[in-house]
């Protein structure tokens, strides 16, 4: 399409939107009643958006004839098509939240009140964009339509319930607060389930050629990894790409806060899986389910495999012992600023499931449960593997490693230290020569 043949920008009447929202509003709950009046089943999404699309047509409709016997201009084409995307969106959807999540260069979105919006595009560019509220109040309303219409359970968002964390149809992931917080605030993070195997990471900067060779070897050769890193650096888009280099005859099973390593959309990798979600207390404040029962469910789903999607507390201990009991191969991601303050950090984790063991023993677990660390940087717009950590053994309150590749004073990965003798023979026999390093 050239310039000229561009649709002029539309301003969108918000008056007339919210009329119609309200008044489409009133037709789905007809819609409903009389369907259950006749007993069929409540409308699928798709039968719902379908019927919205033709009930705001003919209100449209309705209103370009009153405006012509009035003697007045009637909505372009492009008025309509606008006006009418965001009033379906304002009664199915999240309103002018809609478009942004329909935008696929936008990986995060900050929304504080009816102040202008943040947003980080996928090159890590951070831009704003128009308020998708006219009112705090009117945002605390679209959390809770979420809420209700979004989540696979009853979630609350009141003074009582500060806080909301759920996962949206699409996999990103929400959360907002009030009260707690100067004003209303809602934070939305994007996940990019196409990127999935290291060849991809590497063409993208994340990776070298050799930490490529070395990551899919030490998949294959059933080490166990920690990912670290801080907000937003890739974590989770590298360990999808590690899962992907599992054998397909394996089975798999995943933890998470919330579905995001999206195994399902590579059910051709992994036939053989179960994904377990963690889930808050009711209203009731009954029917919690911790990342820690999760750890201890999989165990007894007979993994080849347990990936734990975030470790950020108690569920280090029983992860670690999965991984120290035979289910080599296992993965999680952790927040740190280097491979070597993950140590510390599990070993605090650990004690949060009150095991009263002393940090001796627990560094005992550590170094026989974890192979290697990875650390993940993420600094002036450019994400790459900063660091890769081999766990050798533990000294009392120490944990002994060697950094096997780090980034020199260019900021350029490169090799540090040899591998130790045995994992270089086990390397060698998944491909990956080390020979080359003294």
């Amino acid at each position: 399409m050239t310039v000229l043949d561009s649709p002029p920008r539309t301003v969108i009447d918000r008056q007339l939107v919210n009329a119609l929202a309200l008044r489409l509003g009133d037709l789905l709950t007809d819609e409903r009643l009389d369907r259950r009046a006749r007993n069929l089943k409540d409308p699928t999404h798709d039968e719902e958006h379908n019927f919205a699309r033709m009930a705001v047509h003919a209100e449209l409709l309705r209103l370009a004839a009153v405006r012509r016997s009035e003697g007045k201009s009637v909505l372009t084409v492009f008025d309509e098509a606008a006006i009418s995307s965001a009033a379906i969106a304002q009664v199915l959807g999240l309103g002018r939240l809609q478009i942004l999540l329909e935008d696929d260069e936008i990986s995060d979105i900050h929304v504080r009140g009816n102040s202008s919006v943040w947003v980080k595009l996928r090159n890590g560019v951070r831009e704003t964009r128009d308020p998708i509220v006219e009112t705090d109040d009117e945002l605390i309303e679209l959390v809770r339509r979420a809420a209700t219409r979004l989540s696979r359970q009853e979630r609350r968002f009141d003074a009582g319930t500060p806080e909301l964390n759920m996962q949206l149809p699409d996999g990103s992931r929400l959360f907002a607060t009030m009260e707690v917080s100067l004003r209303p605030s809602l934070i939305i993070r994007r996940h990019r389930f196409e990127i999935s195997s290291l060849g991809e990471l590497q063409l993208r900067g994340l990776l070298t050629e050799e930490l490529h060779d070395f990551l899919a070897a030490a998949v294959r050769a059933r080490r166990n990894f920690v990912i670290a890193g801080g907000t937003g650096s890739g974590k989770t888009t590298l360990l999808r790409a590690l899962i992907n280099e599992v054998p397909p005859t394996e089975r798999i099973v995943t933890i998470e806060d919330a579905y995001e390593l999206g195994l399902d959309h590579f059910e051709h990798l992994h036939p053989d899986h179960d994904a377990l979600q963690s889930r808050p207390a009711n209203i009731e404040g009954q029917g919690e389910i911790t990342l820690a029962d999760l750890t201890r469910m999989a165990l007894r789903m007979d993994p080849d495999r347990v990936i734990v999607g975030e470790v950020r507390g108690a569920e280090a201990f029983p992860m670690l012992l999965a991984m120290s009991q035979g289910n080599n191969g296992s993965m999680c991601t952790m927040h740190a600023d280097s491979t070597r303050s993950v140590f510390p950090k599990l070993a605090a984790y650990v004690s949060m499931a009150s095991t009263g063991l002393p940090i001796e023993t627990v560094n005992l677990l550590l170094a026989s449960a974890l192979h290697f660390v990875i650390y993940i940087s993420n600094a002036n717009n450019s994400r790459q593997v900063a660091s890769v950590r081999e766990v050798v053994d533990s000294d009392g309150s120490n944990i002994i490693s060697n950094e096997i590749f780090t980034a020199n004073s260019d900021g350029e990965l490169v090799r540090a230290f040899p591998l130790r003798g045995a994992t270089r023979e086990l390397f060698a026999k998944f491909g990956y020569d080390d020979r080359s390093i003294p």
